[in-house]
């Protein structure tokens, strides 16, 4: 199982610019008044599972990025029970054990920072359930004219209770190296002062790996105006057809979430400030109020949602050969170009350094060395050594 992290991250930015004390003329990257909030990111859904709860700090603009919390005591309680969750890495919150939210009953969340300061929520109930009815790729040509691959869901809710969808996706695809090679280069064991390389077997670099990347978009659909509660043809995911990742085998894992209506007004404001006139424009829409707050100081601002959701998941894997029979593959994540470096000048080794620092691979010798070329060419490590991409595990729920 695939553990989800909600995504706010990618609005933390907007998220800081809202909770500033002062209104803002002209924009600027400086922010005199900027306000350090806890962000709180949390769904609990009816997956028996380890679920988690992940805390973060807000930013401000010229930031690198969010800086965890960590040391804070979590708790989630519901019909009587209290869940308590254990520290991993990087502010994630993982439950002690494994439970899944059960309808009518009502949820909170609790938390303790290593400050001592107290937050929570509002009570909050499981959302109804609905099946996830089919995953599916189509191409298509997209409304800016570009072709690739739409990744397509159906759902249907024959009571009318579920209405509001949030999706994330999971995407793992097979890449293979274009100039990977069985030969590899290493500097001369017996002299670490000599720039001289020597061919080996490759036993480092792969062929075939398997990343895996996330969604990282707020991805929303409501039901709300249609004559019934039928989630059709609904594309969560649209590939251009030079993307590489759909070269060889690609497989989506979608995961719909049944929102309530006050956790898709949340995550629809949020989508629509993220948008780049709200951020910079004039007249700030000020703070975007969740279910989350703190205990102590009603007037601390405190960011996020905890969401108790029902989920559903279902997973497609398609060939690029599938759906463009015969035709060329998309281009690779690099050109690969191959260089011919020489083994050292007046400055010292070249070669050498560039094979220990990973930074090249071995291609092919060079068949007839210029003046300012070497005996072997070599490419950038990501055309030769696909692990810079992902592992070259295969995946457990990898078919072919």
């Amino acid at each position: 199982m695939i553990n989800y992290r909600p995504k706010y991250k990618s609005f933390l930015v907007l998220l800081v610019l809202v909770v500033v004390n002062s209104c803002i003329e002209p924009f600027q990257a400086t922010f005199v008044d900027f306000e350090s909030a806890l962000v709180i990111e949390a769904t609990i859904t009816n997956e028996l599972k380890t679920q988690q709860v992940v805390l973060s700090r807000s930013y401000e603009f010229d930031a690198d990025g969010p800086t965890a919390e960590t040391g804070a005591r979590v708790m989630v309680i519901g019909g009587g029970t209290t869940y308590n969750f254990i520290e991993g890495d990087n502010g994630i919150y993982f439950s002690d054990q494994q439970f899944a939210a059960q309808q009518g009953v009502e949820y909170n969340l609790q938390i303790t920072t290593s400050d001592g300061r107290n937050y929570g929520s509002d009570n909050t109930q499981l959302t109804a359930a609905t099946s996830l009815d089919e995953v599916k790729a189509e191409r298509i040509t997209n409304d800016l004219g570009e072709e690739g691959m739409a990744i397509l869901v159906d759902s249907f809710d024959s009571t009318g209770n579920s209405v509001n969808y949030r999706y994330e996706y999971a995407e793992t695809y097979r890449v293979i190296a274009p100039t990977w090679s069985p030969v590899s280069l290493i500097g001369d064991p017996e002299n670490s002062l000599s720039c001289l390389v020597l061919k080996v077997n490759n036993e480092t670099d792969e062929r075939i790996c398997y990343p895996t990347s996330f969604s990282n978009s707020i991805i929303l659909n409501t039901t709300d105006n249609l004559d019934e509660d039928r989630v059709s043809n609904f594309m969560v995911r649209f590939i251009n057809r030079d993307n590489y990742i759909i070269s060889h085998r690609y497989s989506i894992l979608v995961r719909q979430y049944v929102m309530s209506n006050e956790s898709y007004n949340f995550f629809e404001t949020l989508n629509e400030l993220s948008g780049s006139e709200s951020l910079f424009s004039q007249t700030q829409p000020g703070f975007l109020q969740g279910n989350v707050f703190s205990a102590d100081n009603e007037e601390e601002r405190v960011l996020g949602y905890f969401d108790v959701a029902s989920v559903d998941e279902k997973r497609l894997f398609f060939n690029y050969d599938d759906f463009f029979p015969g035709e060329d593959l998309p281009p690779y994540v690099d050109p690969c170009n191959p260089s011919s470096p020489v083994l050292a000048n007046m400055g010292g080794c070249v070669l050498r350094p560039i094979i220990e620092s990973g930074a090249g691979v071995y291609f092919l010798d060079t068949d007839e060395p210029g003046i300012n070329e070497g005996p072997y060419q070599i490419v950038p490590r990501v055309c030769g050594d696909c692990k810079v991409l992902g592992p070259p595990e295969v995946p457990d729920f990898w078919m072919e």
